[in-house]
């Protein structure tokens, strides 16, 4: 209620606690929120406590690069790759995404010889990528690869792997990559801020 008081208005307050009551099911759904949230925490805490030696190699090879940094990834990890490539260039390291099926179609011609591949695939199986990966060894292009799997396809063949480990997808049945793309992009911004 106000009233005025001198030229000013004055708002006075009612004894009354006004209580504000959260339905059962938004109550869930924070639950839920949380979970998921608390999900991708553990899943950081874990990456974090897991990175080694390559990671550091990793980070000398995007430092050094005397070209471009070429980011490569498809779906989410595209997605992330695309973020991560524009983190790279705002950091200053010269930086741009390839899409991998552009890539087959002629576009690897936008590799030099002085620049360096980093490849984001979290099962280190994507076709797409995979399908890349020779034309990358043809031109000698030293491959960074972000994966969760050191002994997947992507992971073999790349000059240095920083390995996520595997982690439980968040919410519901797991079907929607969340944790893994959590870990993925901040894996990416760690070695960008590094670099």
């Amino acid at each position: 209620m106000a009233r005025e008081r001198g030229g000013f208005r004055a708002f006075e307050m009612s004894a009354e606690a006004v209580r504000k009551t959260i339905p059962f099911s938004e109550v869930d759904r924070i639950r839920e929120g949380r979970k998921i949230l608390r999900a991708a925490s553990i899943a950081l805490d874990e990456t974090s406590e897991r990175l080694e030696a390559s990671f550091g190699r990793a980070v000398a090879l995007l430092a050094e690069c005397d070209g471009q940094v070429i980011v490569c990834g498809v779906g989410k990890t595209g997605r992330i790759g695309r973020k991560l490539a524009a983190t790279l260039s705002s950091t200053g390291t010269r930086s741009g995404f390839l899409h991998p099926v552009e890539a087959l179609h002629g576009d690897i011609g936008c590799i030099a010889e002085n620049d360096v591949a980093l490849l984001l695939s979290n099962s280190g199986e994507s076709d797409e990528v995979t399908a890349v990966l020779p034309l990358l060894s043809e031109r000698g292009i030293p491959i960074v690869a972000i994966t969760s799997f050191p002994t997947s396809t992507v992971g073999r063949i790349a000059d240095v792997v920083v390995a996520t480990g595997s982690h439980r997808e968040a919410g519901g049945d797991g079907l929607a990559p969340t944790t893994s793309t959590t870990v993925m992009m901040a894996v990416g911004d760690a070695l960008a801020l590094v670099a």
